[in-house]
């Protein structure tokens, strides 16, 4: 039987792992953006939040 995977066991298991990770970073950051307003943490809490939603939704 010739099957072939979708995606790399390898691929699967960094994707899994950065989503595991993505989430205490965004709380932390989300944190540190209300206490110190600036517009790097907010720049940076966007495209965390971006990459955890395109993790997520298979866009990644």
């Amino acid at each position: 039987m010739n099957f072939r995977w979708k995606y790399h066991p390898t691929y699967l298991k960094i994707k899994y792992g950065c989503k595991q990770v993505l989430l205490p970073l965004i709380i932390f950051q989300f944190i540190r953006t209300i206490l110190l307003p600036t517009s790097f943490d907010v720049i940076i809490l966007g495209i965390l939040a971006v990459l955890l939603v395109a993790i997520s939704l298979d866009w990644i």
